[in-house]
């Protein structure tokens, strides 16, 4: 690691390569397994035009505060908070209302947030696997950067819960994707396939989607002062 760039070798990598990764702000240089450090880092110091694009397309932290809009299954809410209603958030006219004291909104919606996306993921992923005629051992969900979803082999099926912040099909379509694994543990034809048919299209739009704009996603609830 240097200072400026996380640099890792790769034994597949072929090429020096230079990526930023939006949910942290830092640059990655993967070099082949004979490259040479110096070079490369010369190399990508002579990239600081497009590193400087890559920080100003950034998210920004959409802290859970009133007065946020907060993406939710698909509809846009408005954060209100009013210290006398229910400290349980609730939906009502487009706005998610939550009560109590204010130092405790952030926590109260992102814990409301959690188990709604748990109730739908469960629900959606029962759904898929009846009509795939597989079962799912249990559903869970996690917060992790690398992926949305996981299907294990003793059919257990986790997903971020930061789906519930994604458009609906966009969702779906990752369920669909993990249910179809209990069919295909792998990436084969047969899986795109059995995706294709449990989704009832081609999810590669909801795919793109979440390539484009899934990092914005992990910034709601972070605040400006954690920062990245």
């Amino acid at each position: 690691m240097t200072g400026e760039f996380d640099v890792v070798r790769h034994p597949r990598a072929r090429r020096t390569k230079l990526s930023f990764d939006p949910l942290t702000g830092r640059a990655r240089l993967t070099l082949p397994p004979r490259a040479s450090v110096e070079r490369a880092v010369v190399w990508a110091r002579g990239q600081q035009a497009w590193l400087a694009r890559q920080r100003d397309a950034m998210p920004q932290p959409r802290p859970f505060v009133a007065g946020a809009t907060i993406p939710v299954e698909g509809a846009e809410l408005q954060l209100i908070h009013d210290a006398g209603a229910s400290r349980l958030p609730v939906v009502a006219g487009g706005c998610l209302t939550v009560g109590g004291p204010a130092d405790m909104v952030e926590r109260r919606v992102a814990a409301w947030l959690k188990r709604r996306a748990l109730a739908v993921l469960e629900e959606e992923t029962n759904l898929y696997a009846a009509r795939a005629g597989v079962s799912v051992a249990r559903v869970g969900i996690g917060d992790p950067r690398g992926r949305w979803g996981s299907c294990a082999h003793d059919g257990t099926i986790r997903y971020s819960w930061r789906l519930i912040l994604a458009p609906v099909e966009v969702r779906r379509a990752t369920v669909a994707h993990e249910v179809a694994h209990r069919l295909h543990m792998d990436h084969s034809p047969a899986f795109h396939a059995a995706v294709e048919r449990l989704f009832g299209r081609d999810p590669r739009p909801e795919r793109t989607w979440l390539r484009t704009h899934g990092a914005a996603l992990h910034w709601f609830g972070r605040s400006v002062s954690r920062g990245g």
